[in-house]
């Protein structure tokens, strides 16, 4: 057989149940590539002696017919989800050394499902960040480059480190989270899928909060099959979290390779920028012609509040953030600086422990929170989010299915290369994503080429809520359609 670590996800979890290879050989193999990849920084917390233990309890289950949906396969989890006994971060120095007594629901599914912890994934902090430069443990690094380039590239975030670690084979699938597009977004930029769910249709419970009416936990995966079946253990109803929904969790995979005959596809005029590049314009006509060529039928439609998604975001997740993170404090857990007096003990640790882009954060939050502002700010994005939310629902009831645009307004780009000097131009690559988020539906990057600089460009389809099984059939068909994306090059072993 050749390399464990080149199978899909759906691929080793055959092979493990007819025992072709043993889980313990699979967490082997991922053990050792991770190990000659730390110049990708993927991992803030490596857990090879868990995986190991994890993987020999697989093979006993597996040697009597007693596996899981996942059982024996190795995964990597954003270090936003808190893990009972490993450290977790949300790679910020001001929960450095935190080591949670309790597992996340969605670990806690996985698990229960037989899946293997590989460690803890890289991320901007606190999720916080389109680029992964933002972690306090340094940037995750893209697999990808440059054709005849040394430069580094950065693999999109916050799940930066997710999608470069899935993207380079070092685990079979991730975890990750979207708050405004931070699953979307660098599964686009590493040829890799990702999924955000309908928003309650994973649990959030033990989850680092960032924004807690945006947030939706869900995978990253090397293709459209793999996202299905992991899915599928993510997903369900959680009583600890007042957001999940009480709905019955469908076989994801059933759904791949199903007829998208009929469905019809909708084209938002708004998702056409000025100033977009050909490329990404070009790529979007494919989409279209693939899906009409599968049977679908396309239609232009409008989102007329479209074009005030963006800056409605950057204020209601902000206002968000800065009441989640006011427990950072100094005083229950993580990072301690002495003070003079309690508020100053406050103020030197949140200083120090919070890193420049969170702590601009924290401040736009607190003052459209703040007397005075409340109205003018804060209320008024809410009211734009719920126009925004009936652009979609006003599309699904005159009969769309789906709706196809861009999953990103570029390619990936340098490390360093964007949002030095301007914060606000890093904030545009969520563009194509927020409004998922603000309107809490359910949306799919798929690959679906490659830019003229030789890095993966992708597709997004966004669906009616708790549709997840019509975008995984539809993104298979892109995915079948699509010239196929050669992986990159170890250039890191």
């Amino acid at each position: 057989m050749s390399d464990l670590t080149d199978l899909s996800l759906a691929a080793a979890r055959d092979a493990l149940v007819k025992k072709d290879i043993s889980a313990v050989e699979l967490a082997k193999a991922q053990i050792a590539a991770i190990e000659k990849a730390r110049a990708l920084n993927c991992f803030i917390v490596e857990t090879p002696e868990k995986a190991l233990q994890m993987a020999a309890l697989s093979d006993q289950r597996l040697a009597k017919g007693e596996a899981g949906p996942l059982e024996g396969i190795p995964l990597g989890i954003k270090d936003l989800y808190c893990t009972k006994g490993v450290q977790t971060t949300a790679a910020s120095h001001i929960l450095e050394g935190f080591v949670p007594s309790y597992e996340s629901t969605v670990s806690s599914n996985l698990w229960r499902d037989g899946a293997v912890m590989l460690g803890k994934l890289n991320l901007d902090e606190f999720a916080m960040g389109s680029s992964n430069e933002t972690s306090y443990f340094g940037p995750v690094t893209s697999p990808w480059r440059r054709p005849g380039s040394n430069v580094q590239i950065v693999p999109g975030g916050s799940s930066g480190g997710s999608a470069s670690a899935v993207a380079a084979r070092l685990c079979f699938g991730a975890t990750a989270t979207d708050t405004g597009g931070s699953i979307r977004q660098p599964a686009a930029f590493t040829g890799t899928v990702g999924i955000k769910p309908t928003y309650g249709r994973c649990s959030r419970w033990g989850v680092v909060a960032f924004a807690s009416s945006l947030d939706q936990a869900g995978p990253i995966a090397r293709d459209v099959r793999d996202a299905a079946i992991l899915m599928r253990s993510m997903a369900g109803f959680d009583p600890k979290d007042s957001t999940s929904v009480d709905l019955p969790v469908p076989d994801y995979e059933a759904s791949i390779g199903t007829s998208v005959k009929g469905k019809v596809i909708g084209i938002p005029k708004e998702y056409r920028l000025p100033g977009m590049p050909a490329e990404i314009e070009k790529l979007w006509a494919e989409g279209v012609a693939w899906l009409k060529a599968a049977g679908a039928t396309i239609v232009d439609i409008t989102l007329p509040h479209t074009r005030y998604a963006l800056p409605a975001y950057y204020i209601v997740a902000p206002a968000e953030a800065s009441s989640n993170l006011a427990r950072y404090d100094g005083i229950r857990y993580g990072l301690r600086v002495p003070g003079k007096d309690i508020a100053d003990l406050y103020e030197s640790t949140r200083a120090a422990g919070f890193g420049k882009e969170v702590r601009r954060r924290v401040m736009i939050g607190t003052y459209v929170l703040s007397a005075g502002y409340y109205d003018a700010y804060y209320v008024r994005a809410q009211k734009i989010r719920t126009l925004i939310k009936r652009d979609f629902e006003t599309s699904f009831a005159n009969g769309v299915d789906a709706i196809l645009t861009p999953a990103t307004p570029s390619a990936a780009f340098g490390i360093g290369e964007k949002g030095a000097a301007d914060p606000v131009e890093m904030y545009l690559n969520d563009v194509f994503t927020v409004t998922v988020n603000m309107a809490g539906l359910p949306g799919i990057a798929v690959p679906a080429g490659v830019s003229a600089e030789g890095l993966p460009l992708a597709l997004q389809l966004i669906g009616r809520a708790f549709e997840e099984e019509t975008l995984f059939s539809l993104a298979s068909v892109i995915e079948e359609a699509a010239p196929k994306i050669d992986l990159p090059q170890k250039w890191w072993v």
